[in-house]
């Protein structure tokens, strides 16, 4: 911002002294326009000393993707986005036939096992389990009663979530690719942290006789905003973060007055 160009300094009328006349006669004074030195950049300084910036939900060390940052105004906005309690979706990869300490594949390995056995077929079953038992907390956290006209309604419009405090719930889980012996799924979840799924991924390799570590957390989804949204590291320039805010906007006041 610092760097963007600035305005024109100001002007102001002083009454200079005019050079002496070539006859001799007495010197006047003539009316000049002169740049106020109060805008001038070396008095005046860098426009923005401070800039207040909030972040959304956040991702840890071992965990890539959308990372939502609040500038400004948009740093209440943030609060109320998250008072929305919206679905985040991640793609999480898995390696059968290790466990660590930290379920992930960098930690401290505990335990090696056989994972021949395991066909995309038993892993679908217990993907079916975990979103069957998920959806029974999703709507005892909901505190809705399920047989009523507003229950109904809400059930259309896709709004049956918590609106407080609750432990992780999974919306929606499915398997994108399976080759023995890494798999990766998609993981739509609610009031999750990135260690969270990772203990999932350890969780259903002990449901199918076996053992797994989780290789990759990536969030592709926070709520409105996708990884069409996001700006990599070469884009983090003026420009594009004006053109991200400008982008976002209308997506984020029509969920707000959908929600709130």
């Amino acid at each position: 911002l610092n760097a963007a160009a600035r305005r024109a300094p100001r002007h102001h009328v002083r009454f200079l002294p005019a050079p002496a006349a070539r006859d001799g006669g007495v010197a006047g004074l003539v009316a000049t326009r002169v740049p106020v030195l109060a805008d001038h950049p070396l008095v005046r300084g860098p426009r923005f000393r401070r800039l207040k910036m909030g972040a959304g939900h956040r991702l840890d060390v071992k965990a890539s993707g959308v990372f939502v940052l609040g500038i400004g105004h948009g740093n209440k906005l943030l609060t109320d986005l998250y008072n929305c309690h919206l679905t985040k979706v991640y793609t999480v990869g898995g390696l059968f036939g290790k466990a660590t300490d930290d379920f992930s594949d960098t930690g401290k390995l505990v335990e090696k096992t056989t994972f021949d056995h395991i066909t995309r077929e038993k892993l679908e079953r217990i993907l079916a389990v975990i979103q069957g038992t998920n959806h029974k907390a999703l709507l005892m956290y909901s505190n809705i009663d399920m047989k009523t006209q507003e229950a109904y309604e809400l059930a259309v419009k896709g709004l049956i979530r918590p609106m407080g405090k609750s432990p992780p719930i999974i919306t929606a889980i499915r398997c994108l690719q399976f080759t023995l012996p890494e798999f990766q799924l998609e993981i739509h979840c609610l009031h999750e942290t990135q260690q969270y799924l990772r203990k999932i991924v350890h969780e259903i390799g002990l449901e199918l006789k076996s053992s797994a570590v989780c290789t990759q957390v990536r969030r592709i989804r926070d709520g409105v905003f996708t990884l069409d949204d996001a700006l990599l590291r070469t884009q983090w320039n003026l420009e594009s973060i004006q053109n991200a805010i400008w982008d976002c906007q209308l997506k984020v006041k029509t969920e707000l007055e959908k929600t709130l």
